[in-house]
């Protein structure tokens, strides 16, 4: 079987680690996969292809700060990826990310429509039924129709105009007629959000993100780690995300519950700070973001509890990877992460709501019984977020049809 892998990265990010996986797992399972890619380094590998330029993309970025419009700006690229797919000629054709500037939409699924290829497409955040958003937070307009976009200056921003009304009609066109398409969203909760929109008739799975549960997130030693902080015995809780202090992200919050437990035995480690000259309280450790997924492990097994304090998750690496390590969640309720980490390993309060976070965190440190024990956390996610049974997941959605 021919798969063709489709994301804006490869093996960085989190769509990038899920596309090398499902990659290298058909690889060696004896599957002729290919992977095409429009952002990130070159990468040295057999059939992976890199078909977007830098200077498209930058170019692509700025004509939709102009205009408005995104999606739109990438012919070079657009063609590089048509051919390829006519010269492999796949099987199947997944898709994950087609926003960040790389890419025509349209061509690329009108391509796919009319040469009737089997298409698998993971929506891992909502763009593709909104005007423009990656996450539409409380506003409800794509369930009608976009316009007057409450996030126009957000990504993807326009500096002067609001054409969401046009993205959303062009994109629901767009999807008339695709019935060779199989929608697959890492949670049910994103699933229903698919199900209230114009993409109700489609054919729609559930399968979730899948992590290294076996050679890197598992619970390890850091004796090192405490050693390096200066921790002795104190409670130690971790917060995780690519831009932490962002409003999406939610660092901010963490800092107001670090600020409550001043006078406590408690360290709070922060984990993707952008600025490290901000000032921090003296009970948080502030630290950029890492690359190295062994040390990052290390952490979630260091820490008592993993805090998540985002605005929006479509899913949650974040959980899947803490309770991989033994590590139990406590956060807002905000999308996914309450279903990937359910009763006994997550507990999550109203989003924002700072003083039922701290009861929550005192909670769970006065009283041993409240989360699972390690060892079931660690099974828990073995069970469900490992990449192995994302990829079983994934090669029965090929070979369906």
């Amino acid at each position: 079987m021919k798969v063709l892998l489709i994301d804006v990265n490869y093996k960085y990010s989190s769509t990038g680690k899920i596309v090398h996986d499902l990659y290298t797992d058909l690889t060696n399972n004896g599957h002729q996969a290919a992977v095409c890619y429009g952002r990130g380094p070159l990468e040295n590998a057999p059939n992976v292809y890199k078909f977007s330029s830098n200077a498209e993309v930058y170019a692509h970025a700025l004509l939709t700060r102009v205009t408005g419009l995104t999606g739109k700006y990438s012919p070079l690229a657009t063609r590089n990826l048509i051919k390829f797919m006519d010269e492999f000629k796949p099987d199947v054709v997944h898709i994950h990310e087609l926003h960040a500037y790389f890419i025509n939409i349209a061509p690329v699924l009108n391509y796919l429509k009319e040469n009737k290829v089997k298409t698998i497409w993971t929506f891992h955040c909502e763009f593709m039924y909104t005007g423009k958003c990656g996450h539409a937070f409380d506003c409800e307009k794509w369930k009608t129709e976009c316009g007057n976009c409450p996030q126009v200056r957000e990504y993807p921003s326009s500096f002067f105009f609001d054409f969401t009304r046009k993205m959303f009609n062009e994109k629901k066109k767009l999807f008339n007629g695709f019935d060779n398409l199989t929608i697959v969203t890492p949670s049910y909760w994103l699933s229903g959000r698919v199900n209230e929109s114009f993409l109700a008739d489609k054919d729609v799975r559930v399968i979730h993100n899948g992590i290294d549960t076996t050679n890197t997130f598992y619970p390890r030693n850091f004796d090192h780690l405490k050693k390096l902080h200066n921790i002795t015995d104190e409670k130690i809780v971790v917060a995780v995300a690519p831009d932490l202090m962002s409003e999406q992200k939610g660092g901010r919050w963490v800092k107001e519950l670090a600020a409550r437990f001043k006078d406590k035995r408690v360290k709070f480690i922060l984990i993707g700070v952008d600025d490290l000259s901000e000032e921090f309280g003296d009970n948080i450790i502030a630290l950029g973001r890492t690359k190295n997924q062994i040390e990052l492990a290390e952490y979630y097994s260091m820490a008592d509890l993993t805090i998540l304090t985002s605005m929006k998750e479509t899913f949650s690496l974040v959980c899947a990877e803490s309770l991989a390590c033994g590590t139990p969640i406590i956060g807002f309720d905000s999308g996914a992460p309450s279903e990937v980490a359910p009763k006994g390993y997550g507990m999550f309060v109203p989003y924002g709501d700072v003083d039922s976070l701290e009861k929550a965190v005192r909670v769970s440190f006065e009283e041993t019984e409240i989360f699972n024990s390690k060892d079931e956390c660690v099974n828990y996610s073995k069970h469900n977020y490992s990449k192995e049974s994302m990829y079983n997941n994934y090669l029965d959605l090929y070979l369906k049809y």
